[in-house]
C-alpha cells in the first residue's frame, strides 16, 4: 500500500522520489519513516475532526432550514430548499472528509526521516514538500515531546533545535526547528544524535588551535658567543687592512 501511495505521488502530484543516502556516508546512513502507530494517531484525529465538522453542519443546517421553512410557510418548495441544501453540504463534507484521509495517507507515505553521521534531513508533505537539512555542528538542543494520545499510540516526537530564530522569508516557519514526529524510539534516537553530535565535536571541528602550531617560527639563530666571535675576527680584519706596511730596513 505505502509503495501504490508513493508512485502514484511520484506520477500525478510530482513528488520527489525517496531520499537517498548522501555519497559517502556509507552504512552509517539510516533512513526511515515514522512508527504505524502515528497513522493511527493521525486517523484518530481526522475521525474527531470529522465528526465535529459533521455536528457543527447540522446545527448549522438546523438553524438555516427553520429560518428557510419559516420564511416559506412550510410549504412544499420550503422542504424541496432545505433537501437540496442538506444534500449539497452532506457532500462538501463528505468531499472534505476523503480528501483529507486521501491525504493523511499520501503524507504518511511521504514522510521521510535521514540520518548520516554528519547531518539530519527531515522532508515532509504532499502538495508542499518541506525539507530541512541540519549538520551537527548547528543542533543546540534535543528534546521528547508526548502527548497523551500519543502516549496511548505509543510514539513521540522529537524535537530538533538550532543556533537562531525565525525566517523573514518564512513567515509562521521557523526554519531553525524541526520535528521527528510519530517514532516509536525517540530516546535511542536523541541518544543516536547525541553520540554523533559529540564524535563531530570530538574531530576537533571548530576546536582552537594549540599556540604551539600557530606561533611563527623564528629562523634559526646562531649562539651568541659565535657571533661575538664573527664581530672580533671582522674587526681584526679591518685593523690589518688599514694600518700601512713597513719594509723591512725600516723605511
Amino acid at each position: 500500500m505505502s509503495d501504490f501511495l508513493s508512485r502514484l505521488c511520484e506520477k500525478w502530484l510530482r513528488v520527489p522520489p525517496p531520499p537517498q543516502a548522501p555519497p559517502g556516508a556509507g552504512a552509517s546512513a539510516r533512513i526511515f519513516l515514522a512508527a504505524p502507530g502515528f497513522l493511527k494517531y493521525l486517523r484518530l484525529r481526522w475521525a474527531i475532526h470529522t465528526v465535529l465538522s459533521v455536528i457543527v453542519g447540522g446545527v448549522v443546517l438546523s438553524a438555516l432550514g427553520g429560518a428557510i421553512l419559516t420564511l416559506t410557510g412550510a410549504e412544499t418548495g420550503g422542504y424541496l430548499l432545505v433537501g437540496l441544501l442538506v444534500l449539497v453540504v452532506a457532500l462538501a463534507l463528505l468531499a472534505k472528509a476523503t480528501l483529507n484521509f486521501v491525504l493523511i495517507q499520501l503524507g504518511y507515505a511521504n514522510c521521510y526521516y535521514v540520518v548520516t553521521d554528519s547531518s539530519l534531513r527531515i522532508r515532509h508533505g504532499v502538495l508542499t514538500v518541506h525539507e530541512v537539512t541540519f549538520t551537527f555542528a548547528n543542533i543546540q538542543n534535543l528534546s521528547v515531546v508526548q502527548g497523551p494520545i500519543q502516549r496511548m499510540f505509543g510514539i513521540s516526537d522529537l524535537k530538533v533545535e538550532t543556533a537562531g530564530g525565525g525566517s523573514a522569508e518564512h513567515p509562521g516557519h521557523n526554519l531553525h526547528v524541526a520535528h521527528f514526529r510519530g517514532i516509536a524510539n525517540p530516546e535511542e534516537l536523541k541518544e543516536l544524535i547525541a553520540t554523533c553530535m559529540q564524535a563531530h565535536r570530538d574531530s576537533g571541528l571548530g576546536d582552537p588551535v594549540s599556540a604551539q602550531s600557530t606561533a611563527p617560527q623564528r629562523p634559526a639563530e646562531l649562539p651568541l658567543t659565535d657571533a661575538l666571535q664573527a664581530v672580533l675576527a671582522e674587526a681584526v680584519a679591518l685593523r690589518h687592512a688599514a694600518t700601512p706596511r713597513t719594509s723591512g730596513d725600516g723605511r
